[in-house]
């Protein structure tokens, strides 16, 4: 067979693998449902792959993800990671690897991603139990459809300009034009006009918010 014969049905076989992994991916639901900075259409093979995705979406340094991009190859072996990640320095493929020892990436991984000009990271579910920052994440990431008003947004950054750091219960008494005081809030931490401090505790009345620093 010639050779450029036997590559497009080598790139046949993987579109093949690709799409199936996909559409087994969709057929699952993990909560929450909402996605702010996910590139293409969201689809996760575990909890822990969504929480990820989650803990992405409120990663300053993260511009883009996406979810199951592409195949791995080594001899004839195949592996897709969870995601793909774009962040100013470049790109970096990400493995979520779960308890289950199953579903643990195979060592070639990290090889084979350096040799398509990608980094290669992995997260375990085991260090997301109990993270606070997850948490909150979650809390905010239920607020991704949320729109906060051009009027509730200048107030609020009025406020933030003149303090530098206020109190969350501080930004919420500015709030006019949102039926919902904390999704206008949130939705301007998504959107990265403020930021909040999600790693001490739980967000509450006392939680620190301060301009987007980047």
């Amino acid at each position: 067979m010639p050779n450029a014969q036997r590559n497009l049905d080598r790139q046949d076989s993987l579109s093949k693998l690709l799409t199936s992994i996909r559409e087994e991916a969709s057929a699952l639901s993990f909560p929450p449902r909402n996605v702010v900075r996910c590139a293409a259409y969201p689809v996760f093979r575990t909890q822990a792959a969504r929480d990820v995705g989650v803990l992405l979406d409120l990663d300053p340094a993260v511009t883009s993800w996406s979810c199951l991009p592409l195949v791995l190859s080594h001899r004839t072996r195949r592996h897709v990671p969870d995601f793909v990640v774009t962040r100013a320095t470049g790109q970096s493929l990400i493995d979520v690897i779960p308890n289950l020892r199953s579903r643990i990436p195979p060592e070639w991984a990290n090889s084979a991603a350096q040799a398509l000009g990608y980094g290669y990271e992995t997260r375990r579910e085991a260090d997301l139990r109990g993270d606070v920052r997850l948490e909150n994440a979650r809390d905010l990431v239920q607020y991704a459809a949320y729109r906060a008003s051009l009027g509730d947004r200048i107030r609020i950054l009025g406020l933030l300009e003149e303090y530098g750091s206020v109190p969350l219960s501080t930004c919420l008494q500015v709030v006019r034009n949102g039926h919902d005081a904390i999704g206008v809030v949130a939705a301007l931490v998504l959107r990265r006009f403020i930021e909040m401090d999600l790693d001490e505790a739980r967000i509450g009345p006392d939680t620190r918010v301060s301009a987007f620093r980047g």
